[in-house]
């Protein structure tokens, strides 16, 4: 019985039951009222027409959609469609009674219409108070929470069908439906608006999300449409994201999986992260290229500790490597990986950790001379622009002397192929940490061109990865959760952004499709301005930016660009079998100068000589510009400061 008077049907049955009573009584107390002024109609008369006008307004109300909504979630506009429902039946009552009888008792009529309006308007606000305080009441007892979906298509209908079927069935171990009431349906296909889908009603577009939200009294928002595209997502998301309210997520399409684990949509319903707000679908790689690529080989890993050599040590581990090396001077990330993949892989997986540093060149002869690995992915470097600033020969000593001590033991120790890992601030660098990765990719592009050269020497570059060590993510996050504002150093500056998985992907795949010499970029759609970011993390925790939490500019930090760029102006663009994967044409270079003031620079580091160290370093990356030369293209004189 209960299932079935949940039913829209019933209750709709049951409102129209109630409609019909109402008109009835109005009608006799339209009569009573009359009589007492001697005024009335005949008993006759009244009851043919408390017969018609039921009729009759029963179907005005049905035509003007006073039953196509659920009577709970009434509004203003709703109400209205109840008078009209009702004029139009008293009019149609009006029109039969004139034919029958050649006239009408306007009195009656118009009392009659009055009475009928003031009763059902009165008995859904009633119905709609009580519900609502009864809701309230029993919102402790309740772990369901009221749930907007965005998105009407067919993923939504089974997303309701297994949060319904698990709610309902004693049997269900998955009790991540306790958390979901379904309440609403949002789609932009207008079509659609006032459709049901499992008793769960359209109710308007993602325009209308606000006043929705308001009026349903929504706790919680459902993201639903995992084929969305790029644009659209971001768009619909950032929407979202200015509600305060918490939003869940379907995974994009490409990352749904079912299996004998995960057999449910529902089961795969995750909190919504910073990267979906970021307005591109993650990018997927080749992975039978390098699953080919790794099988089978000695894997080195510099830097393996780190957020991007650690990820890297994750992946290759996946592909059945004949043994995987990780080398960092820093024995807390080492180790915390070790134990990682120890847990994981227990015997199966040959690990060896060592702890070393890329810059001891005698060290490094003496590992690479024990396990002779097949495959170098460089990964070990200093990236944090503001402290290299304040400390240039460590950037120098551990990126380019690091990188030409490991690159050039690759070569020697015959090492198959060689993957070094750069960045966008090396194009066009502002800053030491930049510039040092730039006169690192000339290293390995001068290797690359040696004679008798047996390794393949690769470079990747690509932006900021989210949720890695310095990541502003993390730092938002720990200004937010401790009550402190949000610091961004400038409103206008921009970033490109991608994943931890994604960064490493890329490096793998670039290993993998790679025949020495090249630069692959990676296609990190648009920009995001990282205001738009602190402010979309602010509203993820439910509060309201510049309100809950203050933002301030700092101004813009020693070195720091103002926007960063993947290619300089001389290097081109050329596919690759991966859409979103480019080569960058290298800039040639005077292989005897280039070779003459790398040993300036490194003597110079060596003696902590900052002046000459940073003239060479200078001399060998012409497109080296102070921050405020570069800047001043795109801001005023002294806003950046």
């Amino acid at each position: 019985m209960k299932a079935a008077f949940q039913k829209f049907r019933y209750r709709k049955l049951m409102l129209a039951v109630a409609d019909a009573f109402i008109i009835g009584m109005s009608a006799l107390i339209a009569s009573s009222v009359l009589s007492l002024l001697e005024d009335g109609v005949s008993d006759r008369y009244l009851w043919i027409s408390i017969m018609m006008t039921i009729v009759t307004c029963l179907c005005g109300l049905s035509i003007f959609g006073a039953y196509s909504k659920l009577w709970r979630y009434f509004n203003r506009k709703d109400y209205l469609s109840c008078v009209y429902g009702i004029i139009f039946g008293a009019g149609m009552s009006c029109m039969f009674a004139y034919i029958l009888r050649g006239s009408v008792p306007l009195r009656f009529e118009m009392l009659h219409s009055m009475v009928a309006i003031m009763g059902i308007c009165l008995f859904r606000y009633t119905f709609k108070c009580t519900f609502i305080d009864l809701i309230e009441a029993g919102k402790k007892e309740s772990a369901h929470k009221r749930t907007m979906i965005i998105g009407g298509g067919q993923a939504c209908r089974t997303l309701i069908n297994e949060i319904h079927n698990a709610q309902h069935s004693p049997y269900t171990e998955d009790k991540s439906s306790a958390v979901f009431e379904p309440v609403c349906i949002i789609d932009d296909n207008r079509d659609k608006i006032g459709t049901f889908i499992d008793n769960v009603q359209i109710v308007g577009t993602t325009a209308e999300i606000h006043k929705f939200i308001t009026e349903m009294n929504i706790e919680q928002i459902l993201f639903c449409i995992p084929s969305c595209l790029d644009d659209e997502r971001k768009r619909i998301l950032d929407i979202c994201s200015g509600t305060k309210l918490p939003i869940k997520i379907i995974p994009f399409i490409g990352n749904l999986i079912f299996d004998e684990k995960n057999p449910s949509l529902l089961g795969q319903v995750r909190d919504i992260k910073v990267e979906d707000l970021l307005g591109r679908d993650p990018i997927k790689f080749d992975n039978e290229d390098i699953s080919n690529f790794i099988r089978g080989k000695v894997c080195m890993v510099t830097g393996g500790g780190g957020s991007i050599g650690s990820e890297l040590v994750r992946q290759i581990a996946k592909y059945s490597p004949k043994q995987v090396i990780i080398i960092d001077i820093y024995e807390n990330n080492a180790y915390d990986i070790q134990q990682e993949l120890v847990m994981e892989y227990g015997e199966t997986l040959d690990l060896v950790t060592k702890i070393a540093s890329v810059r001891d060149y005698y060290r490094m002869n003496q590992i690479f001379k024990k396990y002779k690995p097949d495959i170098v992915f460089h990964a070990a470097a200093h990236k944090h622009v503001p402290l290299m600033e304040e400390s240039p020969m460590e950037a120098i000593k551990n990126n380019v002397i690091g990188t030409f001590n490991v690159a050039t033991l690759a070569q020697f120790h015959r090492v198959e192929k060689f993957i070094m890992i750069s960045t966008d601030k090396a194009v066009n660098p502002t800053n030491v940490m930049g510039a040092s990765k730039r006169c690192c990719e000339m290293i390995i592009q001068y290797l690359s061109k040696q004679p008798l050269c047996c390794t393949e020497f690769v470079t990747t570059r690509f932006g900021n990865v989210l949720g890695s060590n310095g990541s502003v993510i993390p730092k938002f996050k720990r200004q937010i959760e401790q009550g402190k504002p949000v610091t961004v150093t400038h409103p206008d500056i921009i970033r490109y952004f991608m994943t931890i998985p994604e960064a490493v992907s890329l490096v793998m795949e670039a290993a993998a499709i790679a025949h020495g010499g090249e630069i692959f970029v990676l296609d990190m759609g648009k920009p995001v301005r990282i205001v738009a970011l602190a402010e979309n993390l602010i509203r993820m925790y439910g509060k309201v930016p510049y309100q809950d939490v203050q933002i301030i500019f700092t101004g813009l930090r020693p070195g720091e660009k103002i926007k960063e760029e993947l290619l300089m102006n001389e290097e081109g663009l050329k596919k690759t079998k991966n859409k979103l994967i480019f080569i960058g044409k290298q800039i040639d270079i005077d292989e005897e100068q280039f070779i003459s003031d790398l040993r300036k620079l490194r003597d110079a580091a060596l003696e902590n000589d900052e002046l000459v160290a940073i003239q060479a370093l200078h001399a060998i990356v012409p497109t080296f510009v102070t921050p405020e030369e570069f800047n001043k293209k795109y801001i005023p004189i002294g806003v950046a400061s």
